[in-house]
């Protein structure tokens, strides 16, 4: 079914940027300019005053199935995908079992496409079990469908197996992804540490901890040249380490999540389990610094790292309860509220949703260029309404901005020429 959509502020990073028209026909962008012509039969999407974006990508989702159903399955986290404006989100591999062999990733994709919501691309495990020790088999992995390996939540301590991936992955044209942590700095940690930590009787988890895995990776890389992606920078020293990498000439991307941009470790306080999460959230040095790093390109994507769990698990002691919040439906305001601050232009912010993780992981995705797949977006950039997370599509609730007003909502969600989210009636703030 054709689909035109009228008169929107079209942000095709780096390609376009002004009101025009977006046609799509069998799946795809057919055209983009202005007054295009609906054919005959075609449905018919009036967008003034409306931001007509790409679809964006998010390259670091927990989806929980197989084995953690209670949390997300594929079919719910897609349906939180769309309602954020995602069409496609890359899957962590710590499933259970773990997404380390080609049976998994095929249930994987299978269940996504009967989901038919948003693009699912799964993660395959960097070693089996996700146990740090043996490689998996990187070349299945990718022939099934892999976009990407990565053990996330479990960082691959052993440098010379770390060294083993990176040029396994540059022969199978594969990214690197790792969760930068020294388990032995952070050992039995649950918050960032430093004063605060201290005053709450908490174990911290150094900045050290994930500075130490940072430069390690980057050194990997810069020998092996292997593609390397750091997932959730939080620390000033990391966007200083990558900074300096990328003026080097070392093949590293580096994504933020919008909590690590939005909140302090003073959130913490009051032991709010809902504010736990790994990497923690740091102090408002290392906020600026992240922001800083947004600004002039050293990180180069917007990720969320939606990561649900159930309210009882959260509802542990703060030592006990899991790390991790989702951040599918609130990735988009909380991102806009960089360009309200200065930090972004509109532009650059929408490219760090869009082009850039698709460039990162070597993606056809993230763009309105004609024969593109019309996975398109539409947000209205002003509407303010107040963060409920009993309306989630998420099963999980795990959120720190519940009751927060914020601006910024996703109307239309469009994948593959199918329009698979439309949103209902605004919570007004």
């Amino acid at each position: 079914m054709a689909i035109l959509i009228k008169g929107g502020q079209v942000i095709d990073p780096g390609c376009v940027n002004g009101v025009a028209d977006v046609l799509i026909d069998q799946g795809k962008i057919v055209a983009v300019g202005a007054t295009l012509q609906a054919p005959a039969g075609c449905t018919t999407i009036e967008a003034k005053g409306l931001l007509v974006l790409p679809g964006f990508v998010d390259l670091h989702v927990h989806f929980r199935e197989p084995g953690f159903e209670y949390k997300e399955t594929i079919q719910s986290g897609s349906a939180s995908a769309v309602a954020g404006g995602f069409t496609t989100v890359c899957a962590m591999p710590n499933t259970k079992p773990v997404n380390d062999n080609q049976a998994v990733t095929e249930f994987m994709l299978d269940r996504a496409r009967t989901a038919g919501l948003a693009n699912v691309l799964p993660i395959g495990a960097i070693t089996k079990g996700s146990e740090g020790k043996e490689l998996a088999e990187i070349g299945d992995l990718r022939r099934s469908g892999c976009v990407a390996i990565s053990d996330d939540g479990k960082p691959v301590m052993n440098s010379l197996v770390m060294r083993r991936a990176m040029e396994y992955a540059l022969a199978f044209d594969l990214t690197v992804v790792d969760h930068c942590e020294d388990l032995h700095l952070a050992e039995g940690g649950c918050m960032n540490e430093g004063m605060i930590s201290t005053e709450l009787g908490l174990p911290g988890i150094p900045a050290a901890a994930e500075d130490v895995m940072v430069a390690r990776n980057l050194s990997l890389s810069e020998l092996t040249g292997a593609r390397l992606h750091l997932a959730h920078i939080s620390t000033a020293g990391s966007v200083r380490m990558v900074r300096e990498a990328k003026a080097r000439g070392i093949k590293v991307t580096a994504e933020a999540c919008p909590h690590h941009f939005t909140l302090t470790e003073d959130v913490v306080r009051g032991y709010n389990t809902l504010a736990k999460m790994n990497p923690p959230l740091r102090t408002g040095e290392d906020v600026q610094a992240i922001k800083e790093g947004l600004r002039d390109g050293t990180i180069d994507v917007i990720a969320t790292d939606h990561a649900p769990h159930a309210t009882q698990e959260k509802q542990q002691d703060f030592t006990e309860a899991p790390f991790g919040i989702v951040g599918l439906e609130t990735a988009l305001p909380l991102t806009l509220a960089l360009v309200e601050e200065g930090v972004l232009t509109l532009e650059q912010a929408v490219d760090k949703l869009t082009r850039a993780p698709a460039v990162a992981f070597g993606l056809k995705k993230g763009t309105l260029a004609v024969g593109a797949d019309a996975d398109v977006a539409i947000v209205d950039p002003n509407e303010q309404w107040q963060v409920d997370p009993g309306k989630f599509k998420s099963k999980s609730r795990n959120t720190p901005f519940a009751g927060w007003k914020v601006k910024g909502r996703v109307k239309t969600t469009i994948v593959g020429g199918r329009v698979v989210f439309e949103s209902a009636a605004a919570d007004l703030a």
